[in-house]
């Protein structure tokens, strides 16, 4: 039997890794950024499908009867319908753990580019200025507090490096008992509110849902420290981008670190990714050439798992097992 996988979108130089993988198990690749045809015809007999950044709706999974699963080829899988592919038996994974050393490295180059201002100091500088007085004032990240908002694996390896450098860390996941924050090295808190009047950094680790969009507003920003700052190298929309620019305008806190943004590609020369108070990276935080390798091999996986007939590891959509 030949299965036949579709690869919707991806950002790699061709798809050779996944062609040998798959002819192991008899599976076709169709490679959708290389056919001129529109995806819903591509998909029509399609065993399985990947997919990166584009959406897959009802209408989409309609499309495909034959489809066995859905892999989200990253961590977060809010462009996927969970609930229309749980009606429709389709398993639904995505990639968990194959960028956590990258994501979280990122969270800590951001906090310490903006405690330390090196991105403004290096642009003052290429400009022909020598004032090392410029700008906000820094204080010592010796014993500030970092608030981690959810407490998943890169929030638990974002806690180990802060705590390398000296930092108080506490975390806020109404999923998880205090224990379990204890033992991952936080403190827990009991209210989001009281984590964002409390910490100095606050850094965002929440999947994108329906109950966290917007989750971090005009309301929960007012709540911060003048001294505060915020890291989302989570997923866009989390945050409120009008309220953040707001904020940072009238320097009610001392800056941000954004590397997802609510639509992305984001304007470049809008307000927001221009001010000073702002550094900005372009949905990077999980890029090197390891964590690559780890996410075409897990993906591929999960795949060849289903098309077998078996659970995949990193199912999202368990409910579509009472379907099964």
């Amino acid at each position: 039997m030949t299965f036949k996988i579709v690869y919707s979108d991806h950002l790699f130089e061709n798809l050779d890794y996944e062609i040998r993988v798959f002819e192991e198990i008899d599976g076709k690749v169709v490679d959708g950024v290389a056919t001129e045809a529109p995806l819903e015809e591509i998909v029509a007999d399609a065993d399985a499908l990947v997919v990166m950044y584009h959406p897959v709706d009802a209408a989409l999974m309609d499309r495909m009867p034959k489809c066995k699963i859905i892999n989200r080829s990253g961590i977060g899988f809010d462009i996927v319908d969970l609930d229309a592919a749980t009606e429709r038996g389709i398993y639904v994974t995505n990639i968990p753990d194959y960028c956590i050393p990258e994501v979280s490295d990122h969270a800590m180059a951001m906090i310490l580019t903006l405690q330390r201002k090196i991105a403004f100091y290096n642009s003052r500088m290429k400009k022909g200025e020598w004032d090392l007085n410029q700008g906000w004032m820094m204080h010592r990240l010796e014993n500030q507090t970092l608030g981690l908002v959810a407490f998943g694996n890169i929030a638990r390896a974002v806690c180990k490096k802060a705590l390398a450098f000296g930092m108080n860390v506490i975390a806020y996941d109404p999923y998880l008992t205090e224990e379990q924050i204890i033992e991952g090295g936080a403190e827990p808190v009991h209210d989001l509110d009281v984590l964002l009047m409390n910490s100095d950094v606050i850094s965002v680790h929440t999947p994108l849902t329906p109950e966290t969009r917007g989750l971090i507003g005009e309301r929960e920003i007012s709540l911060m420290k003048e001294n505060a700052v915020i890291i989302n190298v989570a997923r866009g929309g989390i945050v409120d981008e009008n309220a953040l620019l707001n904020a940072l305008e009238e320097k009610r806190i001392m800056g941000a670190g954004l590397d997802v943004f609510e639509k992305e590609p984001v304007d470049l020369l809008g307000p927001l990714v221009q001010h000073e108070r702002l550094i900005c990276t372009p949905h990077a935080a999980w890029n090197s050439i390891e964590s690559e390798k780890e996410r075409r091999q897990k993906s591929a996986e999960d795949v060849i798992r289903a098309l077998q007939g078996k659970v995949p590891k990193y199912l999202v959509n368990r409910k579509v097992l009472d379907r099964k």
